[in-house]
């Protein structure tokens, strides 16, 4: 892209100036007069200098995931003699700016001792002029923007299931009714002889999005949740805690090895109970972020 330069003249009032071309702006810092008309005070980062930046002035035409990379010199004219002291920045690639960093600079760009000093020729009738020289490397899109938010005060919600004649289960999996939590719909997963590595030794029991594909794209959903196996005789229920962000891809999560096969159908432990089981989950719907690209 074209060079975009600029030269700015300053009052002591002043706290920034735009630039010829469609981003850049020259900001200082210049400290208040005391009662002796000297410039005392602080700045952003330094007591005893003037600071100077680079900042980008309109990013209202640009995309939310913009970034651009620019490579900058920024002067400060000595009105005696006509010349410029200048400083430039030492990064050969440029620097980054983006939402997040919109300005870049010096916080020691001059001694304030120096700047005051009549004979320095930076400050004359109480006007001073600073200068910016910009390339502009590139401007690109950053990457997708997210929106995460957080619920304060999230609702747990449970929801029962009871599996009557368990014996005769012969499918691979069960699912639950749909039920609500954090205005979503949820379901309960049984696979009553295992899933993965817990083929025929184990329940496996997962938590799963009853409808992913009616999620917004790039919408994640964060869940704090409980799965358990209700002991219907000594209320020791078996249960298993986890948190885990929900996508369309990513819709079901919970353990392949819950409980034994074996431990499960103990007649003591209270799980199965006249072949039928009660199982349990407990969702908290905690954030849920959106894309914004």
């Amino acid at each position: 892209m074209d060079d975009t330069s600029g030269v700015s003249e300053a009052k002591s009032d002043s706290s920034g100036w735009p630039m010829d071309g469609p981003y850049g702006q020259c900001i200082t810092n210049l400290p208040e007069k005391d009662s002796n008309g000297k410039r005392s005070g602080t700045l952003s980062f330094s007591k005893d200098h003037i600071s100077l930046y680079l900042a980008l002035a309109d990013t209202s035409s640009l995309a939310f995931d913009w970034e651009v990379h620019a490579i900058f010199r920024l002067f400060l004219l000595d009105q005696e003699t006509d010349n410029y002291v200048i400083l430039q920045d030492t990064m050969k690639k440029g620097r980054r700016f983006h939402r997040m960093k919109l300005e870049w600079g010096y916080d020691q760009f001059v001694p304030l001792k120096s700047f005051n000093d009549a004979s320095s020729g930076y400050l004359v009738e109480d006007t001073c002029v600073f200068g910016a020289e910009v390339f502009i490397r590139k401007e690109r899109p950053s990457g997708k923007g997210e929106c995460l938010s957080m619920i304060k005060e999230p609702v747990s919600f449970k929801h029962s299931w009871k599996i009557e004649n368990f014996s005769k289960l012969d499918s691979e999996f069960y699912d639950s009714t749909p039920f609500i939590s954090g205005d979503k719909k949820w379901k309960i997963k049984l696979y009553p002889k295992g899933k993965g590595t817990g083929t025929g030794t184990h329940l496996s029991l997962v938590l799963a999005l009853a409808e992913p594909a009616a999620l917004p794209q790039g919408t994640k959903i964060c869940a704090e949740f409980t799965l358990r196996i209700i002991d219907q005789m000594y209320a020791q229920h078996y249960n298993g805690k986890a948190t885990f962000w929900f996508t369309a891809s990513n819709q079901d999560h919970g353990w392949q090895r819950f409980i034994s096969i074996g431990y499960f159908s103990l007649s003591n432990k209270g799980y199965l109970v006249k072949d039928a089981c009660l199982v349990e989950a407990e969702v908290s719907v905690i954030g849920v972020t959106n894309s914004l690209s």
